[in-house]
């Protein structure tokens, strides 16, 4: 009976060594790595690059060479009710206003660049401030009439400049000559108040022999930043600026554009050309002597040759300031309280000049 054990004992032997051998015949899997996302990269925000070119004189805004000593034409606008909408002067880099005959106001505005300036009026007479404050600028003078102190003026002061009235500047139609008279306004607003011009016809009726570039040394003796919020000033979100019984000019602030929106009469200050609300960076009041000269037209007599006190708005926010302008050749500039020169922020300027005893409001 013992007999059998053994060859069985040996076929289990042989499956055990079979099975090992099976076994050692076919390697352990490795397992596959864990797929990893890359590391985020971290985001960079660009740091831009400072602007070093030219820059506009009469706004700080970046320019070109070209433009940049080009002489500013400066153009006389009518301001009256009946004469609304002007045309063209958003786009001014400076307007100034200033007390007229009657209470009235007329506007100068100056332009670096008149070459992509649509319709610019209505144009009006001159006054001799007016022409003072053009000076100021080294500006090529436009006009259309003016006081006889005015012209005797323009011609004591050797003074560049351009007539629709007593002038060879007058077409009879659009872009015959420098200046026309606009047959829809003649029609609407009368005919004072119908003389235009666009840029193009002023370039292009300049005379040939004009000197069209600043002379060497030239400065407007103003300062811009791109932020002109004055530092230390009060709230200044709303500027109320009396002329006089007929005119008060309103200044309100809106933040989302960073910049002070015109009213006058009682609504926004529009541009015809456009329909849109003119608005300006800056907002300078400068206060002066004002006076009638006497004549039976009651002309003004207004002194900005000299120097005196102010107002600056800009940013929400007003300080006091002083101006000066020592002779009409002169620019306007203006400084703190303290003498320091006043920093405007980049964009456009709306001076308003107006009488001592005019109360000023920034709320």
């Amino acid at each position: 009976m013992r007999g059998p054990v053994l060859p069985a004992l040996y076929l289990i032997a042989l499956l055990c060594l079979t099975a090992c051998g099976a076994g050692a015949g076919e390697p352990t899997p490795t397992p596959a790595p864990a797929q990893t996302s890359p590391p985020p990269m971290a985001s960079v925000t660009p740091t831009p690059t400072p602007y070093n070119g030219p820059v506009n004189p009469l706004s700080g805004m970046p320019s070109d060479a070209e433009t940049v000593a080009r002489r500013p034409v400066a153009v006389m606008l009518n301001n009256l009710e009946q004469a609304l909408p002007q045309l063209g002067q958003s786009q001014a880099d400076i307007i100034y206003e200033v007390v007229a005959e009657g209470g009235i106001t007329r506007m100068l505005g100056v332009y670096q660049s008149v070459e992509d300036v649509g319709m610019i009026g209505s144009i009006r007479s001159a006054r001799p401030y007016y022409i003072e404050l053009a000076l100021g600028h080294d500006a090529l003078f436009i006009h259309a009439g003016g006081s006889e102190q005015a012209y005797s003026d323009l011609r004591n002061w050797d003074v560049d400049h351009f007539d629709a009235v007593r002038g060879p500047y007058l077409g009879k139609s659009p872009e015959s000559n420098m200046m026309w008279r606009d047959a829809d306004r003649r029609k609407e607003n009368g005919y004072e108040h119908s003389v235009v011009a666009t840029g193009a016809s002023i370039l292009a009726y300049l005379p040939k022999d004009l000197r069209l570039e600043h002379e060497e040394g030239y400065d407007t003796g103003l300062t811009f930043a791109d932020d002109g919020t004055p530092a230390g000033g009060s709230p200044a979100s709303v500027v109320t600026v009396p002329f006089s019984n007929y005119k008060t000019g309103r200044f309100v602030y809106d933040e989302t554009r960073s910049a002070y929106l015109v009213e006058e009469y009682g609504a926004p200050y529009v541009d015809g050309n456009t329909g849109e609300q003119v608005a300006v960076t800056n907002v300078i009041v400068v206060q002066t002597r004002c006076r009638y000269t006497g004549d039976s037209l009651g002309h003004m007599d207004v002194d900005v040759v000299g120097e005196g006190d102010g107002w600056f708005a800009c940013g929400g926010v007003g300080i006091p300031i002083r101006w000066s302008k020592p002779d009409r050749e002169s620019p306007m500039t203006y400084t703190t309280q303290d003498g320091v020169p006043l920093v405007l922020g980049r964009g456009q300027t709306y001076v308003n000049v107006v009488p001592l005893d005019a109360v000023v409001t920034m709320a």
